[in-house]
């Protein structure tokens, strides 16, 4: 048997499921929201079913925290395994009140008297499902339906939460309705999450970890902001290529609602409601919101110009350079993306190793997102 270092999921899974063939390979954190990413029809989903136990492919391994429950000798099924699942659809019990549902499949002591259990009154604070609880079923709206979803698996005291595309039934609105709550959990609880979806925004608002998937390959594994940068992978080609950095507040400027971010490498200013200095915070840097210039720029209406040194560049078409960029005078702080004109490029005697300034002409800051520090 392959030992690995505890707080790890690593999945190994192959084999054939009629026409289509799954070879994935990884191993995340056991901590925070990794997510798993990819167009649909990739595999993302059998995955998960794997790490459930609900898809059996001999010759795998499925190792979650240091347990196996998976390997040439082991398979444990879908019961066996400490894990909440939550699907696309709530599929709530409609003769029970959403307190029933909840209590469904929640082991007989009561919850959070072992260390780590998570506590009823948590999770009812942290849903907002307290003026829920005597309703049926039928009486919820589809946002509010996911979240008594949501709240069930966690209270049947997983080890591990499988979550597979849970805010693809509903619309923008109530997406945007229960991420908030998505968010709370990410930063009160420390329970990993296994996070499925093909919607990027998604993706850059919860996840801390990626697994990026290709017809039924994993082709990349590691931290959200490292695969968004890496340009030999198609989230940093793509046309609306960006780069999420968890951010420190700095200070407040109440006179022109102005918030200072600091971030490896440099310091951002981003129009904002006041933030508690020292409260992490996630930005959103689109490629096509960085311009370049060999000096300083002055006199101009853009807030953000940053030293960074160009690490890397690639063609993207005839006409156009994609540019990778690292933060602070010495190039070794966090990567930004910029996209720049091959005219621009060749005018302005760009190359790689060089150390230029980024205009940074629009910062997204994700709203109300506090991030947890991971545990010591």
């Amino acid at each position: 048997m392959r030992a690995i270092s505890p707080r790890s999921i690593r999945g190994e899974f192959r084999g054939r499921l009629g026409g289509f063939a799954l070879d994935a390979s990884f191993s995340v954190p056991a901590i925070g929201i990794t997510g798993l990413f990819g167009p649909s029809g990739c595999g993302k989903s059998t995955v998960l079913r794997c790490l459930a136990g609900l898809q059996h492919l001999p010759g795998s391994l499925c190792e979650v925290d240091g347990d196996v429950w998976q390997d040439d000798t082991t398979f444990l099924k879908p019961h066996q395994r400490p894990i909440g699942y939550v699907f696309q659809e709530a599929s709530l019990f409609q003769h029970l009140t959403v307190r029933d549902n909840l209590m469904y499949g929640a082991p007989k002591r009561k919850a959070g008297s072992l260390p780590g259990d998570i506590a009823f009154d948590e999770v009812i604070e942290l849903l907002g499902l307290a003026r829920l609880l005597p309703r049926a079923p039928r009486n919820l709206s589809g946002g509010e339906r996911q979240r008594v979803a949501i709240g069930r698996a966690l209270l049947s005291q997983p080890k591990l939460l499988l979550m597979d595309e849970p805010l693809s039934a509903l619309d923008r609105l109530t997406k945007d309705e229960i991420l908030p709550f998505l968010e709370r959990l990410h930063a009160r609880l420390l329970l990993p999450v296994i996070y499925v979806s093909h919607d990027m925004a998604e993706i850059e608002r919860l996840a801390d970890h990626l697994v990026l998937m290709q017809a039924g390959r994993v082709i990349g594994v590691g931290p959200l902001s490292e695969l968004q940068s890496n340009p030999a992978l198609p989230l940093a080609t793509s046309r609306d290529a960006a780069v999420n950095v968890d951010a420190t507040s700095d200070s407040y400027d109440a006179a022109y609602g102005l918030l200072t971010l600091r971030l490896d490498g440099g310091k951002l200013l981003v129009p904002s409601a006041p933030v508690p200095a020292g409260e992490r915070r996630r930005i959103r840097i689109a490629a096509g919101d960085v311009s370049l210039s060999r000096e300083a720029p002055r006199e101009t209406s853009i807030l953000n110009a940053l030293a960074v040194r160009i690490v890397s560049t690639s063609a993207i078409g005839p006409n156009e350079v994609l540019v990778v960029l690292a933060l602070g005078p010495a190039g070794n702080g966090a990567r930004l993306l910029a996209r720049v004109t091959r005219r621009s490029w060749d005018q302005l005697a760009l190359a790689e190793g060089l150390d230029v300034f980024a205009q940074v002409k629009g910062v997204a800051l994700a709203p109300e997102r506090a991030i947890s520090e991971p545990p010591k």
